[in-house]
């Protein structure tokens, strides 16, 4: 079922309605922040998401911008979450609607042509065990957001917990967990010991602006954050970190150096942000 493929990622994820603080609908889900972390990479690659045909108008803008590179297939469904933040760094979340699921029928779809392939699951549905089989045998290295781990597919307040399947485990690369999700797989602490036992062969854990641990072949190593960027809305900054990671894995970075880069692309954005939000009050 191997098949020949060019260096590169494709990112597969659903599409995503986003309500944040109250406001309008906004496009959402790593489709919507992946495109700047591959445009900054250089890597070959496209973003693939899905969602239902009526709300594909809110993603239009995001493909024009992208020129190709986003790529929005057709579903029954969109996923739809509530983002409440108390300030900056604390938010609380919402399901309010459940993604379509990942199968055979929409690999095939996709046809991702990359020796990666990076999967952005929403919920701990949107990619079941066989989908990552089949990825595997088709001879991409999969990485995996490990939010996909710990969130239930379950309406209402965004519910974590470490009732995920292990199977989800054995045919991923790299494994990317920010800390909140890093503690609830290890039901405490998360260090080599609990990467062992996982089996993923490369795990990123990310700690905001403390910067990641990357465990590889029974070692640990920490990577500062490239700079701290305060008082600034994080939503998507854990997507675009992820994707610019794999992409730089991808071109044949090593980890470090990958999550280097990744760091001052998600960085670089943040400042971005408050440049924009700074100018609006003024």
């Amino acid at each position: 079922m191997s098949r020949q493929l060019v260096n590169g990622v494709t990112v597969l994820g659903n599409l995503a309605i986003d309500i944040i603080n109250g406001g309008p609908r906004s496009p959402g889900g790593c489709a919507s922040f992946a495109g700047v972390a591959l445009e900054a990479s250089g890597a070959t690659g496209r973003i693939v998401g899905m969602g239902a045909e009526r709300d594909h108008v809110l993603f239009d803008a995001l493909r024009e911008r992208f020129n190709g590179l986003v790529e929005v297939l057709p579903s029954d469904r969109t996923s739809a979450f509530r983002l409440d933040y108390d300030d900056v760094d604390h938010r609380h979340m919402a399901v309010d609607a459940i993604g379509p699921v990942w199968g055979a029928a929409e690999v095939e779809a996709a046809d991702p042509d990359t020796t990666w392939v990076h999967l952005a699951p929403l919920l701990r549905t949107d990619f079941p065990a066989e989908t990552l089989a089949l990825l595997s045998a088709r001879g991409h290295r999969v990485a995996y957001d490990g939010q996909g781990l710990v969130r239930a597919d379950r309406l209402g307040p965004l519910v974590e917990d470490r009732h995920f399947p292990p199977d989800l485990l054995l045919h991923l690369d790299v494994l990317k967990l920010a800390e909140d999700e890093a503690v609830v797989v290890a039901d405490g602490p998360f260090d080599a010991a609990v990467a062992e036992r996982l089996g993923v062969p490369e795990i990123v854990v990310t700690y905001g602006s403390e910067g990641c641990d990357i465990y590889t072949e029974g070692t640990v190593t920490r990577v500062p954050a490239a700079w701290r960027v305060l008082d600034v809305q994080t939503t998507g900054a854990g997507d675009m970190f992820t994707a610019c990671y794999v992409a730089n894995r991808a071109a044949g970075a090593e980890p470090r150096r990958a999550a280097e880069q990744a760091s001052k692309l998600v960085a670089e954005e943040l400042e971005n942000r408050r440049r924009v939000a700074s100018a609006q009050l003024a």
